[in-house]
């Protein structure tokens, strides 16, 4: 018997079907009744066991005895007035990892709605400008702890018969080295068992590890891919991004490269402008020479201004001539909307207010 599923910690979200399956014969009941657990717990979207009313009350108890139906409790969370949500969760273990909503406008009335979720509890990469990489590495999160941010979202929306459209992992942490349960999550929030989102609505960032790129090329899912950069050099980029010293740029724009001609799949870059940091002319047609002859987008992302930081958004002229830059030298590239900004909504910042306040 796996131990995962003889232990009392048990998550449902945090098992595959096959493992469901496992469970309800370890409680003695009848493998189809996993069909009937996952249809509550992802499509109708159930927060409690007793809402499964179509299952046996005695089944009900043996499973809120053997396990939890949720990882995730919400600690805090602040509204922007641009719509967007911002969610600060604790774990089983005490731990914290945040994540957000953020809406778009979309069509016949209803708004887009992408959740952005983490993937580790801190982050071991380090970038110097991101919150979430001051505050060190901890731990991975489990498939489930993963995929009940999704759900959790998704169940706000659930009133007022919006959706979850959407589902980048650009939160806390790096989602590449939290590879095996970042696909198992993906796996079901995508398995028509499962969430039911297609593939190509959920996107994979990552600071460039290579072999998992690589790793990612050989899926059969068709997950986006997107690198954050950030600077079209590597002098500069051993700055911002620290394992730009293990996967240097040259090796990473190839591995991109490869990963489309494997793929057939687009990847972005997300470049976010600091002042005086990453914002020239001369930069920006770096940029245009890193990416040339690739079939690539670039997501541009004026920086969010956080206080008592040297990284911060560029001047509306800087941004704007690096844009038209870009432009003039034909890089396809979007210039990002900018969410949560009165509510510190960039990654890692509503935990490090916490983690400050604490000490």
């Amino acid at each position: 018997m796996n131990q995962t599923i003889t232990a009392k910690s048990t998550c449902v979200t945090d098992l595959t079907t096959a493992q469901i399956k496992e469970l309800l014969q370890f409680l003695g009941e009848p493998v189809y009744r996993a069909k009937q657990l996952q249809e509550w717990l992802y499509q109708k979207l159930a927060s409690s066991f007793d809402e499964m009313t179509n299952l046996p009350r005695s089944f009900r108890e043996k499973l809120a005895e053997k396990a939890n139906l949720h990882s995730l409790a919400v600690a805090h969370e602040v509204y922007d007035p641009d719509g967007t949500v911002k969610t600060l969760f604790t774990l089983a273990d005490g731990k914290t990892i945040e994540s957000a909503l953020m809406p778009y406008p979309g069509s016949e009335g209803h708004a887009r709605y992408t959740v952005c979720a983490s993937t580790q509890v801190g982050c071991p990469v380090r970038c110097a400008f991101c919150a979430t990489g001051q505050q060190g590495f901890e731990r991975n999160l489990t498939p489930g702890e993963i995929i009940d941010q999704v759900l959790y979202y998704a169940r706000r929306l659930r009133p007022t018969e919006d959706s979850v459209s959407n589902v980048v992992f650009m939160g806390m942490g790096e989602p590449m080295a939290n590879y095996d349960n970042l696909w198992q999550a993906i796996e079901m929030l995508n398995a028509p068992e499962g969430f039911g989102l297609g593939a190509r609505h959920m996107t994979i960032s990552t600071s460039g590890i290579i072999p998992m790129i690589e790793r990612l090329s050989k899926e059969k899912l068709q997950v986006g891919l997107a690198i954050s950069l950030h600077a079209p050099d590597d002098s500069l980029r051993d700055q911002l991004v620290p394992i730009n010293k293990k996967y240097p740029l040259k090796e990473l724009i190839q591995a991109v490269r490869d990963y489309f001609t494997a793929t057939g799949r687009r990847p972005s870059f997300e470049y976010t402008l600091f002042e005086g940091i990453n914002d020239s002319l001369p930069q920006a047609r770096a940029l245009v020479h890193l990416v040339q002859g690739m079939n690539c987008h670039v997501n541009l992302i004026p920086a969010n201004s956080t206080p008592d930081s040297r990284f911060r958004p560029p001047t509306p002229e800087a941004a704007l001539a690096f844009e038209n830059e870009l432009k003039r030298l034909h890089l396809n590239y979007t210039v990002r909307v900018r969410r949560g900004l009165q509510i510190n909504a960039g990654c890692g910042q509503l935990r490090s207010r916490l983690l400050d306040n604490r000490r």
